[in-house]
């Protein structure tokens, strides 16, 4: 099964926390 994505968020801290909530709310998986 292979799953594609239209992001990949590297670091956990708050830049990396702001993108993958910016992402989500722009409905990017």
């Amino acid at each position: 099964m292979s799953e594609s994505y239209d992001l990949i968020v590297i670091g956990a801290g708050p830049g990396g926390y702001v993108s993958a909530i910016r992402a989500a709310q722009l409905g990017k998986k």
